[in-house]
């Protein structure tokens, strides 16, 4: 009997995951945090230019990105895989874990480039595609926007792509599972920071001082009214509070008092509304308070929403690959992500791949002892292999 083509696709991907596997966890040995991903951003370009990629080095700082054509075709295709580690001490036990105090690979990313990493090779040395593929290594996803630092150092008017995609591991979906949903995918991210100005005063006698304090606690208890009361209950968004500074000893009331609140939405309308109540709302508390107050609000991430046509075109392929039971319609998370400012400028689709159950895999991101699952990687570069083949055709 004759195999599928996709069977044998997964089967050549598979011999040679193993030395990806070992890539992989020279990467997570040696974590490195937002723009500083130079040991792996190195290791990234000499793999690809010993398979015939054209490297572009120093995109958003420490970007990398591999370029291959082949044939004449002008269809372009992006596909990014994010480097950065995390500020996490790891608590693994694994042989291959850090060796940098305060930093680990906890969310997975020496997983996702090491997968594109395989995908890159199988596709150098056994796919006869048509048109040009770019590889985007990017750097600073974790809260620093690497993405926006690529595009800004012209990432699509160097690299132009037709369209873009990635893919992030995902706990608590088996192996071998492919999540994928139309639409709005993450949450936007916002940082707002509160500064309470009062009068410092002896703690016996407050009266002569005022007190930030009793505000600051009025405000943390009050947001959640924003979401729970102003905003449909259809619509999603969290309000939360991940920093109260103030004073530093028993009995002195502080002069001021600083409030950090993270926000995220998955609707932009939601996402303004939020916004202007919280700069209403704190400017209320605070006179009600005779105090003076700053809100200062930084719009991060936007919502990460994936376009239609391309959710289908990789839903298929999904379907193609792994078969039909396991291509699954993965909900919204309020996580948020960089690529979201590359889906702004580029349609496309972000894509969650099943990184195990239980022990197998299946601690969360952003703890510890998390690691990303070896047994996921050759799924994740078969399913980049086949998206790649069938699109630059």
């Amino acid at each position: 009997m004759t195999q599928s083509p996709t069977a044998s696709l997964r089967q050549a991907v598979q011999a040679i995951a193993p030395e990806f596997v070992r890539i992989r966890h020279q990467i997570h040995a040696h974590p490195e945090l937002a723009f500083e991903e130079r040991r792996t951003s190195d290791l990234v370009a000499e793999q690809l230019a010993a398979w015939g990629y054209a490297v572009h080095r120093g995109l958003g700082t420490t970007g990398v990105v591999g370029t291959l054509r082949k044939g004449d075709g002008g269809k372009a295709l992006g596909i990014r895989a994010d480097m950065d580690a995390l500020p996490i001490q790891e608590q693994t036990g694994l042989d291959y874990a850090s060796t940098i105090a305060g930093k680990m690979h906890a969310c997975g990313h020496d997983g996702h480039t090491a997968i594109l990493l395989c995908a890159a090779k199988y596709l150098a040395e056994s796919v006869d595609f048509n048109g040009t593929l770019n590889l985007i290594f990017q750097p600073a996803e974790e809260n620093e926007g690497g993405a926006l630092h690529m595009l800004e150092d012209g990432l699509f008017e160097r690299f132009p792509c037709d369209e873009v995609y990635a893919l992030h591991n995902s706990p608590g979906m088996p192996v071998g599972q492919i999540g994928v949903i139309a639409g709005p995918a993450m949450a936007s991210f916002d940082r707002a920071t509160v500064t309470l100005h009062g009068r410092g005063a002896h703690g016996a006698m407050p009266h002569h001082g005022i007190d930030p304090m009793q505000c600051a606690a009025s405000i943390v208890l009050g947001l959640q009214s924003i979401v729970s009361r102003e905003i449909d209950a259809l619509k999603s968004a969290v309000i939360t509070v991940g920093s109260i500074q103030a004073g530093s000893t028993y009995n002195v009331v502080p002069e001021s008092a600083t409030i950090k609140i993270g926000v995220r939405t998955l609707d932009p309308r939601v996402r303004t509304l939020v916004e202007t109540r919280i700069r209403e709302f704190v400017t209320a508390q605070a006179q009600s308070y005779q105090l003076q107050s700053e809100v200062v609000y930084e719009r991060k991430y936007p919502v990460l929403v994936n376009h239609a046509v391309q959710t289908e075109y990789a839903r298929q392929a999904a379907i193609r690959l792994v078969g039909t039971d396991n291509v699954v319609e993965r909900p919204p998370v309020m996580g948020s992500e960089d690529f979201a400012y590359m889906l702004e400028q580029r349609p496309g689709a972000y894509i969650r791949l099943g990184n195990g159950l239980g022990e197998d895999g299946g601690c969360m991101v952003h703890n510890p002892q998390y690691d990303f699952n070896d047994k996921a990687l050759p799924v994740g570069a078969a399913f980049w292999a086949h998206l790649a083949q069938s699109y630059l055709v």
